[in-house]
């Protein structure tokens, strides 16, 4: 029998993501317009008029207050440019989509099942931190929510990342 790892660690190369900054009063509202805004980008509303693929894993970028305990209201809610955009990026026909080249990342990563709501972010960041114990080696104030699967799936895997510093 295997038991499945804790965690694990991962380097993720540079690439050009779409990105939707969004700040509702409730985390899941800006998860569920920035998916939407996106989903649209990715099915039509570019300048090729084609449908691009989707890719997963679709990140949230979250901020915790200072005190630790909340999320800051604003998500960055980003999806991978597939191979064949990576050079010439289709031009998103909605304003508040931003193409970004984003630097090569190396997270430590876990995974978890279910809704991503502040209150289940929050416990897995916590649970977490309980697992690595204390480390400076990681972002303590920014972390990412990487879902996998369609948000309407009530199992669907998901995965906390911490960022390890520069």
């Amino acid at each position: 029998q295997c038991e499945e790892a804790a965690y694990e660690e991962r380097q993720y190369p540079s690439g050009k993501w779409a990105c939707v900054t969004k700040g509702e009063p409730m985390y899941e509202q800006s998860i569920s317009m920035s998916f939407m805004k996106l989903m649209r980008y990715i099915c039509k509303e570019n300048s090729v008029g084609c449908y691009l693929g989707m890719t997963v894993p679709v990140l949230n970028e979250i901020h915790l207050t200072k005190e630790g305990t909340k999320l800051e209201r604003e998500v960055v809610t980003a999806y991978y440019l597939p191979r064949v955009f990576q050079q010439n990026p289709p031009v998103p026909t909605d304003p508040e989509i931003h193409i970004t080249e984003r630097a090569p990342l190396r997270v430590i990563t876990r995974v978890f099942y279910g809704m991503t709501t502040e209150e289940t972010i929050l416990r897995e960041i916590s649970l977490f931190w309980e697992l690595l114990g204390s480390t400076d080696t990681v972002l303590r104030e920014t972390y990412i929510v990487a879902s996998y699967e369609n948000p309407s799936i009530p199992q669907r895997r998901n995965e906390i990342w911490f960022i390890y510093r520069a």
